[in-house]
């Protein structure tokens, strides 16, 4: 049995002061206001901000202290990236991975930094160090990845007693506000 569940989430991608230069044509992209523990290294400024929208996806599964018991457990994350007029420019999957339409990858070192969401229903907000970059485009020079704003996406709050697969949705009310953060890693700091 699969049950699906949506999300939205912003996804904000940043370089180095260092290296904003080359995208100061752009118009700046404020951080997002987030706890402490969230916050991104100074150095750094945000490139991008992406729409995350999809599921959470979780496996009902025995617990190690009794197999006989089960939980859910989180699996991984499906989600298309979209910017702000809706156009999409990459996906979110299993590593945590965020891929560009353009081929580029950023992998998430686990575990990454977690703050509740201020919404009851939501999965924590997130900042999590990038682990792998692959490629030259987009992605290639993002050092953090800050997951913010985020509504809906948890585990079922019924229990489970036997295999199955659960995919609740995750977003944000209207307008959209999930957020998440990427930035450069040639951090002089």
């Amino acid at each position: 049995m699969s049950i699906k569940v949506n999300h939205r989430s912003w996804l904000l991608l940043g370089s180095l002061l260092a290296i904003s230069s080359v995208i100061s044509v752009r118009a700046q992209v404020p951080p997002p206001q987030v706890p402490d523990i969230l916050k991104v290294p100074n150095g750094h400024t945000v490139i991008l901000k992406a729409l995350g929208k999809g599921v959470q996806i979780y496996e009902c599964k025995a617990t190690a202290a009794d197999p006989r018991k089960f939980d859910w457990s989180f699996t991984a994350p499906e989600a298309d990236l979209t910017n702000e007029k809706e156009e999409k420019i990459g996906k979110h999957y299993a590593g945590p991975t965020w891929e560009a339409n353009d081929g580029t990858k950023v992998i998430g070192e686990l575990p990454p930094k977690r703050a509740d969401a201020p919404r009851p229903n939501a999965v924590p907000w997130l900042l999590l160090k990038a682990k792998t970059n692959e490629g030259t485009g987009k992605f290639a020079s993002v050092t953090y990845i800050q997951r913010v704003d985020t509504d809906g996406g948890l585990a079922p709050a019924c229990g489970c007693d036997q295999r199955r697969t659960s995919r609740p949705r995750y977003g944000s009310p209207t307008p959209p506000t999930t957020t998440s953060t990427l930035p450069s890693d040639d951090d002089p700091v």
